[in-house]
């Protein structure tokens, strides 16, 4: 299943992965490994079948664009027993599965963990559902909105008294896929030493109430629930959105030094002896009157020179960015995060390349998504079929 396609990294060259995801928490996972090198083979219903809504978007869209590129492509059904039966082959030589459909989807195709150990026992089957593979929720629909609400999320973002508010990116999604990778390369590092694949399993639900952290620790340490804050840090008090001459900047103040380091840039060093605001204690009973106090300074200059100022001071702060303001800082475009391609399938566009760095093995956006079906016929042909054979799988749309 090997061809020539031009290699996102070396890191992860050795791997086949065979993507049979959807929407995007499935699609996060794969993008990890395709970003990194894997082989990766996203397949496909073919054109004419129902599959739903396999994709969340339109093809040509920035979603699915960014979700999807540095793959090849390729059609199969696999509500066809000739389908699946090809899948097998496929799954001989792989090294990866990852599929979040519902749980009861893959032993209705009889694509389950069991079914393909037995065709291939290294081989390591990632599944992310909405709330696990088994349990009273198993198969209800898994949509990110709802796991960031069940998940408690929702109950802690957003200003106080403000009813609850959902966090404006899929979170639950995007964590799970990433978990799922991290799963797989666990799986692959331990079948270096067993020789035997594995399920690896995760949920929207797992992933998200995992990333409440210590929010979640609070709870099952000190028995508090945790509320809604805005934008004030929880127990770290001034930290926080303030007002300026020009728009709103944060500052995270937290610890005593750098209270005090605040205090003289504002020019406000009797604050340090002012009792309502000496300890962090007395900061957080005081949090409104302090914010507010501190608001007052804020608004008489511009963002740009309160963060050079405080920073010169080793006063943590930033600017609030909208996302064109974000992608034109000189930090961000240093980073170089915003990845060019030329050519290929697509028209030049940008992409947002991975947030880690290999010193040797870098990653890189080499290929555009596939079009519906773009590698079917060389992939076939790379298993070893004739043109006549896969003609004849096209008529009988088994591919």
């Amino acid at each position: 299943m090997t061809h020539a396609h031009p290699k996102a990294s070396t890191a992860l060259s050795r791997f086949t992965v065979l993507d049979l995801t959807r929407v995007r928490s499935g699609p996060t996972c794969v993008r990890q490994l395709a970003d990194w090198g894997a082989e990766v083979i996203k397949i496909e219903m073919p054109e004419g079948i129902d599959a739903g809504d396999p994709m969340g978007g339109p093809r040509q869209g920035p979603d699915f664009q960014n979700l999807h590129r540095n793959k090849r492509g390729m059609t199969l059904n696999l509500k066809n027993p000739d389908g699946v039966a090809l899948f097998k082959r496929m799954v001989e030589k792989a090294d990866v599965v990852v599929e979040n459909f519902r749980p009861d989807v893959k032993s209705r195709l009889g694509i389950d963990y069991e079914a393909l150990a037995a065709v291939n026992p290294r081989i390591i089957l990632a599944s992310i559902s909405g709330f696990g593979q088994d349990g009273p929720y198993a198969n209800r629909p898994g949509f990110d909105q709802i796991a960031q609400g069940m998940g408690g999320l929702m109950s802690i973002t957003g200003l106080p008294g403000q009813g609850p508010v959902r966090v404006g990116i899929p979170i639950a999604d995007l964590c799970s896929g990433l978990f799922a990778a991290q799963g797989i390369m666990v799986a692959l590092l331990e079948r270096e030493v067993s020789g035997k694949g594995q399920w690896v399993q995760t949920s929207l639900l797992e992933a998200q109430i995992f990333m409440l952290d210590f929010q979640a620790a609070r709870w099952l340490q000190a028995g508090e629930v945790p509320k809604q804050a805005g934008n004030n840090h929880p127990t770290s008090i001034p930290t926080g959105v303030f007002k300026t001459r020009d728009g709103h900047m944060n500052i995270a103040a937290s610890g005593q030094r750098i209270w005090e380091r605040l205090c003289q840039v504002l020019g406000k060093t009797e604050w340090t002896q002012d009792p309502r605001f000496a300890s962090g204690s007395t900061r957080s009973q005081n949090r409104d009157a302090l914010n507010a106090e501190i608001e007052a300074v804020t608004v008489t200059d511009d963002s740009a020179a309160w963060v050079e100022k405080l920073n010169a001071a080793g006063v943590p702060c930033g600017p609030i960015y909208a996302i064109d303001q974000m992608f034109a800082d000189p930090q961000v475009k240093h980073l170089g995060i915003a990845r060019h391609l030329n050519g290929g399938s697509n028209a030049a566009q940008d992409y947002v390349g991975q947030p880690f760095r290999l010193s040797r093995t870098p990653s890189e956006v080499v290929s555009h998504p596939p079009a519906l079906g773009e590698h079917t016929d060389a992939i076939l042909a790379g298993m070893g079929l004739s043109a006549e054979e896969i003609a004849a799988l096209r008529a009988r749309q088994v591919v």
